[in-house]
């Protein structure tokens, strides 16, 4: 494993996200009673090994995997020529050229060369894991999950595993939170200031993603940019549409930026028009008031169930358009936990505990069923020993509503 101190000081921080991250997955692990997990979700690969890596292409072709012992080093199994990309990773101790069996590599051999990969699973699980044969693994095709199952092995969810060691926040990861929603934040202004009359729906949401790759962020899970009559009701994306002066524009960034961390922030406001009119302004205060209220309900030490009981709820003309979620984790995604509201928690969800360290969106949308227009608006906060730090201080459109 390469030596994790240096003279430069942002690699030293770059050094503790990726030794803290790996630090807490093979807790996790150890927590799970596994010997090791076995990880292809690029999200889950990076947490524990700080690597990066054809991140989009990777989420639909497992072209890489990490395996991760619960006491040794990381083996990375790296897509074929990128080997050297993890040079001086202090989290990845091996690096070996990754056994590609998916079938758009493999066509009709995919059986035969998942028993290959199988064998240096197999080979790994000898070495690290003595006669402890339960192995996480977050995702993974059937060919080899029964090849791994009939070894004798077990396999336990890995997907509950990542998100245990990634509901709490290391202080760099924080950091980097930080940096992330600086650069969306300067986005969503450069979306607002630009927005004009004739200007599609598609031109303005490039900005958002402009300005995330030239800050060095990293990609946009949708494009939930909407104007006028498509902002109700929510989850149309961004199309041709050319805004009209007077429309309501609404986005939700889904932003994940500078090394690889997300920024979720819901705004909305006015094209070419110097104030709002009176149902744009009573959208836009109901939206307020939720949003702004709910923030404050994330204390440590409430549960889940108390937060749904106490959350503030839009009224009857906006409650068929609610989110079903008061707010979700962020992290190197959006992520676990998700928070329900009460009509729908304890049945669909489940209960839990609001800690220190935990990064939480919360979340609000307000448009009514026959509506012409729908508000969005989202808050990105920290949860501390003490109570809620607002980390989304972009400011809110008063002047115009």
């Amino acid at each position: 494993m390469p030596d994790s101190t240096s003279t430069d000081p942002q690699q030293d921080w770059k050094n503790r996200l990726d030794l803290g991250r790996l630090a807490r997955l093979q807790a996790e692990i150890v927590r799970a009673d596994c010997a090791a997990g076995l990880f292809y979700d690029p999200v889950n690969i990076r947490y524990a090994t700080g690597t990066s890596n054809m991140q989009v292409y990777a989420l639909h072709n497992p072209c890489r995997y990490a395996f991760v012992p619960a006491s040794g080093p990381v083996t990375l199994f790296e897509f074929k020529g990128c080997e050297h990309l993890s040079n001086g990773c202090p989290a990845v101790g091996e690096v070996r050229p990754a056994t590609a069996w998916y079938h758009f590599s493999a066509g009709p051999r995919v059986a035969e060369i998942a028993e290959t990969w199988c064998g240096e699973i197999l080979e790994l699980m000898g070495k690290y894991a003595g006669r402890n044969m339960r192995l996480a693994v977050d995702r993974l095709d059937p060919i080899g999950t029964h090849l791994l199952e009939a070894t004798g092995i077990t396999l336990v969810d890995g997907q509950e595993v990542a998100h245990n060691a990634r509901l709490i926040k290391t202080p760099e990861e924080i950091d980097a939170i930080r940096q992330s929603v600086m650069v969306c934040q300067t986005g969503i202004r450069r979306m607002r200031d630009a927005s004009r009359a004739g200007m599609s729906e598609q031109e303005i949401w490039a900005l958002l993603h402009q300005t995330n790759i030239e800050q060095g962020g990293e990609w946009i899970e949708t494009r939930l940019l909407t104007s006028g009559p498509r902002t109700n009701p929510w989850y149309q994306e961004a199309g041709p549409r050319k805004v009209e002066a007077g429309d309501m524009i609404s986005v939700d960034s889904d932003l994940i930026g500078p090394h690889g961390y997300g920024a979720d922030i819901s705004r909305s406001w006015i094209v070419e028009k110097p104030a709002a009119n009176d149902e744009q302004k009573r959208l836009y205060a109901v939206a307020r008031e939720q949003v702004s209220r709910n923030v404050d309900i994330f204390q440590p030490g409430r549960t889940f169930f108390e937060v749904a009981d106490a959350a503030w709820q839009a009224p009857d003309p906006f409650l068929d358009y609610q989110q079903p979620a008061i707010a979700h984790g962020s992290g190197l995604c959006n992520e676990f936990p998700l928070v329900m509201h009460s009509q729908w928690i304890r049945e669909k969800g489940h209960d839990g505990i609001i800690l220190p360290g935990m990064i939480l969106c919360v979340e609000s949308y307000v448009g009514e069923p026959g509506g012409r227009e729908g508000v969005k608006l989202e808050q990105q906060i920290l949860v501390t020993e003490t109570g809620v730090e607002l980390l989304s201080d972009m400011e809110f459109e008063d002047s115009v509503f």
